[in-house]
């Protein structure tokens, strides 16, 4: 995976005809990958998911003799990975329709279920279509300002709840699975009364489904099977689903909330074109550098940029799109945002306490000469979407 870091920002604006010829290129590139998909791609994911398969097994008999420490602790680390792979090379990828193509019903997007309490509709229509349609727009994409739950972006007004903000950070990658099963509902419009208890009651009922199921596998179901070592699985399955959220909220946070990832309005995205559309995805997006199994482990969303330009492509091809889509960036002097996994996720964590306190502090600090712990740069004034 390329070391490069991510690319200063130009103060070159592109002229609708160059955003439309960037537009032209990457359609092109997107063609050259679909047209080339075949075996070697299904070969791919059904190795994958045999591998993931595996690792659970494994992980599942060594818990059940969990009540010798190096077996227990081998089989949270094989659940874990094997809960990771699942939620993040596996079904992530699938539930985007990625393995379609195939026509193999186990690999299909509206068959796809995952080892998670998330409803798979639920997924499909707050991550598939809201997120990847609005991406980043304030208003319309629930993600872009921290799902309700963390103040992640200065639109969202401060309020002195914002001083815990570290903590809410903190308890949603701990309880991630959780936030994500719960997102569709976007409670805080019911606390708001901007929603009703009528709306709510189908998200409800489809976290209760899902959720529930899952709850009883993990915490009652396997524990029952594992006869007098069930307190040793019912704290392997609940270390193993906790590695999973920290592991996957860490790689969602990189490629989405670090310092230079732009928001934008939903006035300045009216009327958007598909290329202008391309053009937003890669600057409310980030990349981050690691070694093959950090790509493997994250789903490939270590490219979130190329997949959120390319959503419905197999994930593990980002690697080499990545090459072309940075080159273009290049070319048409458009910021492209990659560092170290380490780096993105200090630059959230710098952001998440920095947004933690009143917006005048801030301003007052540097008034006043003092110096900021947090560095946290003034946002840039967004380049309107056909400028």
């Amino acid at each position: 995976m390329s070391t490069a870091t991510a690319t200063k920002p130009t103060k070159k604006k592109l002229s609708p005809k160059q955003i439309e010829a960037f537009g032209n290129e990457l359609d092109q590139l997107r063609a050259r990958i679909v047209a080339d998909l075949g075996e070697k791609d299904a070969a791919y994911i059904r190795d994958i998911v045999n591998k993931q398969k595996k690792l659970e097994l494994a992980g599942r008999g060594l818990l059940w003799a969990g009540w010798f420490p190096p077996a227990w602790l081998a089989g949270v680390a094989a659940l874990s990975l094997s809960k990771i792979i699942d939620n993040m090379e596996i079904g992530h990828n699938i539930m985007h329709g990625q393995y379609d193509w195939m026509n193999d019903p186990q690999y299909t997007a509206k068959n796809f279920d995952w080892d998670n309490t998330i409803h798979a509709d639920s997924w499909l229509y707050t991550h598939n279509y809201v997120h990847h349609t609005f991406t980043n727009i304030v208003g319309k994409d629930h993600d872009a300002t921290g799902y309700g739950v963390i103040r992640i972006t200065e639109e969202t007004p401060w309020h002195p709840i914002w001083l815990l903000n570290p903590v809410y950070c903190g308890l949603l990658q701990i309880f991630f699975q959780w936030g994500t099963a719960l997102q569709e509902l976007e409670s805080e419009k019911f606390m708001s009364g901007e929603k009703s208890w009528e709306e709510m009651k189908p998200g409800l009922r489809r976290f209760r489904d899902k959720a529930g199921k899952q709850a009883l596998k993990d915490y009652v179901l396997f524990p029952l099977l594992s006869g007098p070592g069930a307190p040793f699985t019912f704290v392997g399955n609940a270390a193993a689903n906790l590695v999973r959220n920290l592991w996957a909220s860490s790689v969602i946070w990189c490629g989405h909330f670090p310092e230079g990832v732009e928001t934008f309005s939903i006035e300045e995205t009216e009327d958007e074109s598909h290329a202008q559309w391309y053009y937003r995805q890669i600057l409310g997006s980030a990349n981050f550098t690691g070694s093959h199994w950090v790509d493997v482990l994250s789903g490939n969303l270590s490219y979130q940029i190329e997949h959120h330009l390319f959503p419905d492509i197999p994930a593990y091809r980002y690697k080499e799109i990545a090459v072309e889509v940075r080159a273009l960036c290049e070319k048409y002097g458009i910021s492209y945002h990659e560092q170290s996994m380490a780096k993105q996720l200090l630059s959230v964590w710098k952001k998440v306490l920095k947004l933690s306190l009143p917006d005048s502090f801030w301003t007052k600090s540097k008034k006043a000469g003092i110096a900021e712990v947090i560095t946290f740069p003034v946002r840039n004034k967004k380049q309107p979407a056909a400028a």
